[in-house]
C-alpha cells in the first residue's frame, strides 16, 4: 500500500467492527470463495499483494488446498512483521505493488484486496499484478458511492463526506470492470456489500 496512507486503520475491520461488520467481512470472503471455486483445481501457486497485517492471508489460505504454494507481500515494514507472525510458514516479502520482485507469469493466481483505492497509479499496479500472473488476477475495492454513503450513515468521516482517509481512488462496480479490462479479461464480478470484487484472466 502507499506509505502516505499509513495513518489509515487497516486492522479494525478484522478486530473490532462488531457483529454487523463481522457479517460484512464474512460475506466478502464468501464471495471470494465463490469466485475461486470453479478454478480451485487449477491453482497451484498464489501471491497475495498488499497483505497488510496478514488477516486476509489467514482467510484466503484456508480457502485453498494444503498443497497450494502461497506467498504474500506488503510495502510497510511493520505490517510485514505482523503478517509473518500471524501466518507462520507463509513467506511474506517487503515490496511495492509497482515493482514486484517476481518472475513474469510465475503465479496461477494473484490477489490484491483493498489496495487499488490507496494508489496514485492503479493502472501501473494492475499492469504489474497481471505481469506476474500466469492466469488469474483477483482484486477488490470499496463500491462507490455506496461506501461513502454507508460511512456517513454510521457517522464516520463527515468532514470528508464519508470518504475513508487514504482512499484517493473511487470506482463503481462498472468502473472497476472497465479498469481491470484494460489489463486482463474480467470473467466474473461479485458485489458483496459494500465492495466490488473482480476476477480476471490474463490474456
Amino acid at each position: 500500500m502507499n506509505p502516505t496512507n499509513a495513518a489509515e486503520d487497516f486492522r479494525s475491520k478484522y478486530t473490532s467492527s462488531g457483529r454487523i461488520g463481522g457479517m460484512l467481512i464474512d460475506g466478502f470472503f464468501a464471495a471470494i470463495d465463490d469466485l475461486l471455486t470453479p478454478h480451485r483445481d487449477r491453482i497451484r501457486r498464489v501471491l497475495e499483494v498488499g497483505a497488510g497485517e496478514g488477516f486476509s492471508t489467514e482467510r484466503l489460505r484456508a480457502m485453498l488446498p494444503p498443497a497450494v504454494h502461497y506467498e504474500a507481500s506488503e510495502l510497510l515494514p511493520e505490517q510485514v512483521i505482523a503478517a509473518r507472525a500471524r501466518n507462520p510458514g507463509i513467506p511474506v516479502r517487503e515490496e511495492s505493488v509497482y515493482a514486484l520482485q517476481r518472475e513474469t507469469a510465475s503465479f496461477d493466481l494473484v490477489i490484491c484486496l483493498e489496495v487499488l483505492e490507496h494508489l496514485e497509479d492503479p493502472e501501473t499496479a494492475l499492469a504489474e499484478l497481471t505481469r506476474v500472473s500466469a492466469g488469474l488476477v483477483l482484486v477488490s475495492v470499496p463500491r462507490e458511492p455506496l461506501w461513502c454513503a454507508l460511512n456517513m450513515a454510521r457517522g464516520k468521516y463527515w468532514r470528508h463526506l464519508g470518504n475513508t482517509p487514504g482512499h484517493i481512488q473511487h470506482w463503481s462496480s462498472g468502473g472497476l470492470r472497465r479498469l481491470v479490462n484494460r489489463h486482463a479479461e474480467v470473467v466474473a464480478l461479485r458485489r458483496p456489500l459494500p465492495w466490488t470484487i473482480a476476477l480476471a484472466r490474463r490474456a
